[in-house]
């Protein structure tokens, strides 16, 4: 699948594929902490610019982060009108955070490009492969928090552009 980047303002971001090329181990664990659970949270900002949260599901194909969602759903739609996400992975029942609290956030472009959308479905298979909502991400941040040797909080930052920054507080 190819696609056509859209200026989307002046924040820099990137695809998930150049956060892998950029930071292939670091893109592993986030994944991995995406991958672990289903459903994950995603933050989104209503009309009156006031934060609405609600769960997902996610996927990463074809080297790109995908959040599709239900026909006409409100994230959908405030999506539309502004395309800041945050999104975390989902901690698990126990909230243990074994591998860390993982944290991304950017700007969801909605795909209408009927070829790609068609791929999508293929793959995930969603209940009703003509009436669903399709973003594609562009990531601005990339966070990782977790204990590190028993002792430090460590807090992982990574930007497009920017070398992943690692800092530590005992």
């Amino acid at each position: 699948m190819s696609f056509n980047r859209k200026d989307l303002g002046t924040a820099e971001s990137a695809a998930w594929g150049a956060f892998v090329a950029a930071e292939p181990e670091f893109a592993a664990t986030v994944q991995s902490r995406f991958d672990a659970f289903v459903h994950h949270t995603l933050a989104t900002l209503r009309k009156d610019g006031s934060p609405r949260t609600t769960g997902l599901e996610v996927r990463f194909l074809h080297d790109e982060l995908w959040l599709g969602m239900m026909p006409g759903s409100l994230k959908a739609l405030d999506l539309r009108r502004d395309p800041r996400f945050a999104l975390q992975a989902n901690l698990g029942p126990e909230a243990e955070m074994t591998d860390g609290d993982v944290r991304i956030a950017g700007r969801a472009v909605e795909v209408r490009d009927p070829q790609v959308i068609a791929g999508y479905a293929d793959v995930v298979q969603p209940p009703d492969a003509d009436a669903f909502h399709l973003f594609r991400t562009e990531l601005t941040e990339v966070v990782r928090t977790y204990i590190e040797d028993g002792k430090y909080l460590a807090v992982q930052l990574w930007k497009p552009g920017a070398a992943l920054r690692t800092t530590r507080r005992t």
